[in-house]
């Protein structure tokens, strides 16, 4: 929860851990109707990391209220499985938890590990990337298989938590490789949230990315 809140000051209040009762609005299953304006403004009455209490390792949230760890959640699950092997094998391995990962170390006769990326078009059938990795995580974030359809429009399942809807002009895709999984993670729904600045975002750190 701390570092939920670091990303929430670092991110300007765009990254939100409170922000999961705006899914009890929105559907992201591919279907094409959205949530009225009414469902959106009364999810938002109980979205705002202000209006929780974290103090003495305690949090305290006001009825309506709930937490979403999304973004970075099974990100750092990948990072403690990862920890867990190496502390039982010499052997090289990657952790995925369906397109989050971690690679540690090469494979046999020092190859890469060779991960493809979603095509959003034709999530699961061809991919966009093909990136070779020996050491490190490896996250994604974008709209290729959660999604709504809206006035001709795909919007992707991460939500502004000022607004309630879909972050606007958003890439399709957002992948960035870390020393981590959850730094990967952070960085990629970071990023996301940025909309169109998220190229720019994602240089001034300094990481290795891929925008589509």
């Amino acid at each position: 929860i701390d570092y939920a809140a670091a990303c929430h000051q670092m991110s300007g209040g765009r990254f939100d851990i409170t922000s999961g009762a705006l899914r009890r609005a929105w559907k992201f299953d591919g279907s094409s109707p959205v949530p009225t304006a009414a469902a959106i403004h009364a999810a938002l009455e109980h979205v705002g990391w202000h209006r929780a209490r974290w103090a003495d390792h305690v949090l305290t949230l006001p009825a309506g209220m709930e937490i979403d760890f999304g973004g970075i959640g099974k990100e750092y699950a990948v990072d403690r499985a990862a920890g867990l092997i190496a502390a039982r094998t010499q052997r090289a391995f990657l952790v995925n938890f369906g397109g989050d990962l971690f690679a540690a170390g090469a494979r046999v006769g020092d190859r890469p590990w060779a991960v493809g990326v979603d095509d959003p078009t034709r999530p699961g059938e061809a991919s966009v990337y093909r990136i070779e990795i020996k050491r490190g995580g490896l996250a994604t974030s974008g709209d290729a298989r959660r999604f709504v359809l809206h006035e001709g429009k795909r919007l992707g399942h991460i939500l502004n938590p000022r607004t309630g809807w879909p972050v606007e002009d958003a890439p399709r895709s957002v992948t960035v490789l870390a020393p981590t999984c959850m730094e990967a993670g952070t960085l990629s729904t970071l990023a996301y949230l940025e909309g169109p600045g998220a190229r720019a975002f994602l240089e001034g750190e300094g990481v290795t990315f891929w925008v589509l």
